[in-house]
């Protein structure tokens, strides 16, 4: 087994049902934040982390996310005449030279797991990263290669981990273990979205994943867990009886934009903190409402 990180797997078949109607013929991963897909925030993570295979496990009826990653030969073209050099750049710059997109389809929704396990004839027997585009993770550096850093200390699976609210665990699974370090948590257990009386901390997983490549055969042979799907924290629960797995509590910001809330938060926190819009922004949200 190779012990570097350079394949991420990308889950993106999901129907985005709580946005719609906006979601009815747009994937979810393809909402902008200011100027950009949230897909796009995720595989610029994982570029900057040194990770160059990004691996899309996709549902039917999602051609733009191939569409937006592939090359817009007359978009070029225009722009390229028009002079709009910049603008040009921009565009060039979403997939860079050096980085290549595999697309794998999921035949039906049947949870995380099932996504994962769909990229195992790619990514075999080599570990690998998973992020969840719904979740935009702002940090310096940047979340994933802070645990690409991690990892290639202590070798094993990590999962990126924050402090939740009590009332908030059953949207998340719940690690438990022992610290190991100042942001590190030896695994003993990991629980899906449990109540908050018998949750065993208020330490949530974010959707941010290094895996060794062991967790395909927990995932193969577990039974279907929470909503009749394969989750993947089930298959991280039975590898945690066979490898060390840690919990690493990142340094950064998650915005959940699985949520309507955190999709909108987002928006307003990035677009503030925009290198050309930024300014007249915050002047706008301070002369309309003062809280900027």
């Amino acid at each position: 087994m190779t012990t570097k990180i350079t394949k991420a797997i990308f889950p993106v078949a999901g129907l985005g049902t709580r946005f719609l109607p906006a979601t009815k013929a747009l994937p979810k991963e393809m909402l902008p934040v200011v100027d950009k897909p949230l897909i796009q925030y995720a595989v610029e993570e994982a570029y900057a982390a040194g990770i160059r295979e990004m691996i899309f496990v996709n549902g039917r009826n999602k051609r733009a996310i191939p569409d937006h990653f592939d090359t817009a030969y007359e978009l070029e073209t225009e722009m390229e005449a028009a002079g709009k050099t910049e603008l040009l750049e921009t565009v060039r710059s979403i997939k860079p030279d050096d980085m290549h997109c595999i697309y794998l389809r999921q035949p039906k929704a049947l949870g995380l797991g099932h996504a994962v396990l769909c990229a195992e004839p790619v990514v075999r027997e080599e570990p690998f990263a998973v992020l969840l585009a719904d979740d935009l993770m702002v940090g310096e550096p940047p979340v994933l290669k802070q645990m690409v850093e991690q990892f290639n200390d202590w070798r094993t699976s990590i999962l990126a981990v924050q402090e939740v609210p009590a009332e908030h665990t059953r949207r998340y699974g719940i690690v438990s273990g022992r610290p190991v370090g100042e942001r590190m948590l030896d695994l003993t257990g990991i629980v899906e979205k449990p109540a908050p009386e018998v949750a065993p901390s208020r330490l949530g997983v974010a959707g941010r994943y290094i895996l060794t490549p062991g967790i395909f055969k927990e995932i193969r042979n577990q039974p279907r867990g929470v909503g009749g799907e394969i989750q993947l924290t089930d298959g991280i629960a039975g590898l945690l009886r066979r490898e060390k797995v840690f919990a690493y509590t990142y340094q950064g910001q998650r915005y959940d934009c699985g949520s309507k809330e955190g999709f909108l938060q987002a928006n307003v926190e990035l677009a503030l903190a925009h290198p050309t819009l930024g300014a007249e922004f915050k002047r706008y949200l301070d002369a309309r409402y003062g809280v900027a």
